[in-house]
C-alpha cells in the first residue's frame, strides 16, 4: 500500500525550499532602477532632505536600501495590500530617516531641482552582486 500523502508533504517540502526569483538582482539595481525615479524630491546640502549619489558609501544606508529591496521583494507577491504595506511600513520610515537632514547623507552635497530623480552614482563593480545568477 502506498501512502500518496506522503508524496504529496515531499512535493510541498521542496516547493517551500524554492525562493522565488528577485525582479531586481541587489539593492544598487532597485535604487537605480526604482528608488531614484519613483522618490523625486528637492535634495541640498541645506535643504529638507538630503541624499548622497554615492549612497553605498554609507554602511547605514546600504543596510537600510538593501532591506527596503528585500522587503520590497518580498511585498510585491501580494496584490492586495502588499505595496500600500510596504510603502507605510518600510518605505516612508526608512527613506525619512535616508533623507533626513540628520541621518546618514547629512554632509551630502548631492542637489536636484523639485521633480527630478535623487542623483545616483554608480558604484565600483563588483560591490553589488546580482543574487539572480547566484546557485545557478
Amino acid at each position: 500500500m502506498s501512502n500518496v500523502a506522503e508524496w504529496d508533504d515531499a512535493d510541498d517540502e521542496d516547493d517551500a525550499l524554492e525562493q522565488p526569483e528577485t525582479f531586481y538582482g541587489s539593492a544598487d539595481e532597485f535604487v537605480r532602477e526604482f528608488l531614484i525615479v519613483t522618490y523625486r524630491r528637492d535634495v541640498s546640502p541645506r535643504g529638507e532632505f538630503r541624499w548622497d549619489p554615492q549612497w553605498w558609501m554609507h554602511p547605514e544606508a546600504v543596510a537600510r536600501l538593501d532591506a527596503l529591496w528585500r522587503t520590497w521583494e518580498h511585498f510585491r507577491h501580494d496584490g492586495a495590500t502588499g505595496m500600500s504595506v510596504w510603502w507605510r511600513d518600510h518605505a516612508d520610515h526608512h527613506m525619512g530617516v535616508l533623507l533626513s537632514p540628520v541621518g546618514p547623507f547629512a554632509k551630502s552635497s548631492g542637489t536636484t531641482d523639485p521633480g527630478e530623480p535623487l542623483p545616483y552614482a554608480a558604484p565600483p563593480p563588483g560591490l553589488f552582486v546580482d543574487v539572480r545568477g547566484i546557485g545557478d
